[in-house]
C-alpha cells in the first residue's frame, strides 16, 4: 500500500507542474500580446500625430505662401490708409504756420517763444525792470509760464521731421532760462516783501505772516520779528501749510518761506517734455525713397538726440535747484525710421513689413533698457516709476534783511550787495553736532488725486536727484489733506506718486457715437476714464471712481490729445505708459467690430495675437482657462492687424474706417498711441 501511495503523490506533483507551466506560458503570451497591441496602438498614435503635424505644416505653409504672395498689396493698402497720417501732420503744420503769423500781426507785445532775439529782448527787459511788487511779479509770471507751455507742447507736438536738433536745444535752453528768471523775479520779490515785514505784523504775536496766491503759485512767508520762543510755529491761514521751528532758530533773525509752485521746473526736463514715440508718416510716394535715404541713420539721430546742449543761467544767491539737467529721457526718433521698408525688402518679400506703433514700441524699450543707468543707491527715486504730483514746495529759510525805517517823510532802508540769502540750518561750523529737525506739515492741493499715500522726497540739486533721505516722522492725514514730517534741514519737497498706479487697465473700449465721433473709455485699477473725441479735439468727460465723479475742473473742456494728456497726469491721473513702462506693467489684446454707439456683447469679443511681424486669430476666448496658440478655423496669416481684422470685420466696418476724416483719425490714434491699451490692458 506504501508504494502505491507514494506513486500516487508523485503523479499529483507532475499534473500540478505542468499546470504551473501551462498559466507562465498563457501569462506570458498573454503579456506579448499587450505589449505587442500597445505598441501597435502608440505607432498607430505616432502616425496620427506625424499626419496631423504635416497637415498642420501644409495648412501653414499655405497660409504663409499666401500671406508672402499679398504682402506687396497689403503695403499698398496700408500706405494709402496712412495718407490720412499725412494730412493730419499736413493739417497741424499749416495750422502752426498760420497761429505764428496770426502772433505776428497781433502786435499785442509778447514775443514769440521761438525767435530767439524775441524772446530774448523779453527776458531782458524782465531782468532790468525795477518793479518788485509780488503781485506785479505774478502777473508777469503767467506769461512767463504760457510761453514755457507754448515751447513744451512745441517738443511733444512737433513731429522730429519738422524741428532740426538746433531748434530743440534752443527750445530747450529758452525753457531753463525762462525758469530760472521766473524764480529769480520770486527771490526779489520776496526780498522786498521781507524787507517791509513790519507792515505785516501780526497783532497776536508780533510777527509778519502773510499767504498770497493765484492759480499758478502760492507764496507763504513770516518772519521772526519778535525772536520768541513760544512763537516757533505756525499755520497758514486758507493752505493748512505750516512748521515748527526748533528753539534755536525761534530767537534768531529768519524768515520761513513756503513757495508752492503748481508747476514742477525743479525735475529734469526730459520728465516734462517726454514725447510719445509716434510713427512718421511720409507722402505714399516718398516712402520708399526715403527708407532707402535713410538706411543706418536712425542710430545717428538717436545719439544725436541724447546730447545735451550747454545752457548757461545767470547766478543766484539762493541756488536754482535744477540749472542744467536738460537732456531727454524720452524717445525724440520716428518710429518709422526704425523699421522702414524698403523696395528692396518687399521684393524679397521680408517679414519686417511695417508694423503698427503699438507692437514697435517694445522693440525701442528693449534698446532703451541697456542705455538706462542704474539707480544703486536706495534714497535716491526712480523716475522711471515715480513722478511729482500736485506741484513742488521750496521751504526756505531765509535771513530777515534790515527793515524799512520811518524818518519824518521818507522810508529809509539798508541796502545788501548779496539779494536775498539763505539762513544756514543746520549751521555750517557744527555740522557733527546734532540738531533737532524741522517739523513741516503741508496740505495736498484739492485738484491732484492721490490713489495711496504718495511718497515724500527732496530735491538733490548736487545730485540732479530726487531723495528720500533727510526726511522722517511722515503722518499722513487723509481726511485734513495734510502730510507732517520732519526734515533735517530746509529743503525743496515733492509727493511722488507711483506711474503705473493704475495700470494695467481692467478693460477699455472705442464706441463710435456719430460721424467722426466716439467715446474712448479705460476702466482702470482706480478709476474708469471717459474721454469723448470729436474731429481733431478730445475731451475729458468723466472720470468716476468708487462711483463719484472727480477732476471736475477738467471735465467738459476741448483741448488737443497732447494737451489732455499733460492735463491728466498733472493731477495725477497717469494712463499713459512710457517707453519704459513694460518693466513694471503685464499685459494682455483683445478686439471686437464696434458699429454702433450701443455696448458689445461678451461672446462678440475675438482674441488675436501680433508679434510684430504677423498677426493671427486664435481659437480661444476670454473665459478660456488656459492659453492656447491654437489657430481660429478660418484664420489666415497678415503683416498688420488691421488686414487681419479685415478678414472677419463687415464692409460697414471698413468703410467707416476709409472714410473717416483724417482729423478725426489722427486724433483717435494719438490718444491710442498715448495710452496704448492693445498691450496695457
Amino acid at each position: 500500500m506504501g508504494p502505491k501511495k507514494q506513486k500516487k503523490s508523485g503523479g499529483k506533483n507532475k499534473v500540478g507542474k505542468a499546470e504551473k507551466l501551462r498559466l507562465q506560458k498563457e501569462e506570458e503570451e498573454r503579456r506579448l500580446q499587450e505589449e505587442e497591441e500597445a505598441r501597435l496602438q502608440a505607432e498607430q498614435e505616432e502616425a496620427a500625430r506625424l499626419e496631423k503635424e504635416r497637415i498642420e505644416r501644409e495648412r501653414m505653409k499655405k497660409l504663409e505662401a499666401k500671406d508672402q504672395e499679398r504682402r506687396e498689396d497689403e503695403l499698398a493698402e496700408l500706405n494709402s490708409l496712412q495718407e490720412k497720417f499725412v494730412c493730419a501732420q499736413r493739417w497741424k503744420t499749416e495750422y502752426r504756420a498760420y497761429a505764428k503769423w496770426e502772433h505776428y500781426i497781433a502786435c499785442d507785445g509778447s514775443p514769440d517763444p521761438t525767435v530767439l532775439q524775441e524772446i530774448n529782448t523779453f527776458m531782458n527787459l524782465w531782468r532790468e525792470d525795477q518793479n518788485e511788487d509780488i503781485q506785479f511779479v505774478m502777473e508777469k509770471g503767467e506769461q512767463v509760464l504760457n510761453l514755457i507751455e507754448k515751447l513744451q507742447f512745441l517738443l511733444l507736438d512737433v513731429p522730429p521731421s519738422e524741428i532740426t536738433e538746433k531748434e530743440t536745444a534752443q527750445y530747450q535752453e529758452t525753457i531753463l532760462e525762462l525758469e530760472n528768471l521766473l524764480h529769480q523775479k520770486y527771490n526779489e520779490a520776496t526780498e522786498h516783501l521781507l524787507k517791509s515785514a513790519i507792515m505785516y505784523e501780526d497783532s497776536d504775536t508780533g510777527n509778519m505772516q502773510t499767504v498770497i496766491k493765484d492759480k499758478n503759485v502760492t507764496f507763504c512767508i513770516w518772519a521772526n520779528l519778535k525772536k520768541k520762543v513760544r512763537f516757533k510755529n505756525h499755520v497758514f491761514c486758507d493752505t493748512h501749510h505750516g512748521f515748527d521751528l526748533p528753539k534755536s532758530l525761534a530767537v534768531s533773525s529768519i524768515a520761513v518761506r513756503i513757495l508752492h509752485t503748481h508747476y514742477d521746473h525743479v525735475s529734469p526736463l526730459w520728465l516734462q517734455c517726454q514725447r510719445v514715440p509716434r510713427l512718421e508718416v511720409l507722402d505714399s510716394q516718398e516712402l520708399t525713397q526715403h527708407s532707402q535715404d535713410n538706411a543706418g541713420e536712425p542710430e545717428e539721430e538717436e545719439k544725436e538726440a541724447k546730447e545735451e546742449p550747454n545752457v548757461t543761467a545767470e547766478e543766484e544767491t539762493l541756488p536754482d535747484e535744477r540749472n542744467s539737467a536738460i537732456s531727454f529721457r524720452g524717445n525724440t526718433n520716428s518710429i518709422a525710421d526704425t523699421n522702414e521698408v524698403t523696395e528692396e525688402e518687399t521684393e524679397k518679400k521680408s517679414e519686417n513689413l511695417e508694423v503698427t506703433p503699438e507692437v514697435q514700441i517694445p522693440q525701442m524699450e528693449e534698446k532703451t533698457s541697456e542705455e538706462e543707468e542704474m539707480i544703486t543707491d536706495e534714497s535716491t527715486v526712480d523716475l522711471q516709476q515715480f513722478v511729482p504730483v500736485g506741484g513742488v514746495y521750496r521751504i526756505d529759510g531765509l535771513q530777515l534783511p534790515p527793515q524799512v525805517q520811518q524818518i519824518n517823510s521818507w522810508c529809509v532802508v539798508e541796502l545788501l550787495d548779496g539779494g536775498l540769502e539763505a539762513y544756514p540750518y543746520p549751521p555750517q561750523e557744527s555740522e557733527d553736532t546734532p540738531h533737532p529737525p524741522i517739523q513741516i506739515t503741508l496740505g495736498l492741493p484739492d485738484s491732484v488725486i492721490y490713489w495711496k499715500e504718495p511718497m515724500i522726497a527732496r530735491w538733490d540739486p548736487a545730485g540732479k536727484q530726487w531723495r528720500t533721505d533727510g526726511i522722517s516722522n511722515i503722518t499722513y492725514e487723509t481726511q485734513e489733506g495734510n502730510i507732517t514730517f520732519e526734515i533735517d534741514a530746509f529743503y525743496t519737497i515733492a509727493f511722488l506718486q507711483d506711474i503705473h498706479l493704475n495700470m494695467p487697465y481692467q478693460a477699455w473700449e472705442l464706441r463710435p457715437t456719430s460721424t467722426d465721433e466716439a467715446v474712448f473709455v479705460i476702466t482702470a485699477v482706480f478709476a474708469e476714464v471717459q474721454i469723448q473725441i470729436k474731429g481733431n479735439q478730445c475731451m475729458l468727460a468723466a472720470v468716476v471712481v468708487e462711483e463719484k465723479n472727480v477732476l471736475s475742473h477738467l471735465i467738459g473742456k476741448w483741448m488737443c490729445p497732447v494737451t489732455l494728456r499733460r492735463a491728466l497726469k498733472k493731477c495725477g491721473l497717469n494712463i499713459f505708459p512710457e517707453e519704459y513702462s513694460y518693466k513694471y506693467v503685464c499685459v494682455n489684446q483683445k478686439v471686437s467690430e464696434h458699429l454702433k454707439a450701443d455696448f458689445v456683447k461678451d461672446e462678440d469679443w475675438s482674441l488675436y495675437m501680433f508679434n510684430g511681424q504677423r498677426a493671427q486669430k486664435l481659437k480661444i476666448t476670454e473665459a478660456s482657462e488656459a492659453f492656447s496658440m491654437e489657430l481660429e478655423e478660418d484664420t489666415e496669416f497678415h503683416s498688420t492687424l488691421y488686414h487681419m481684422l479685415k478678414d472677419f470685420a463687415s464692409k460697414e466696418a471698413i468703410d467707416k474706417v476709409n472714410t473717416a476724416n483724417f482729423l478725426f483719425v489722427d486724433a483717435v490714434y494719438q490718444l491710442l498711441l498715448a495710452t496704448r491699451v492693445l498691450m496695457y490692458s
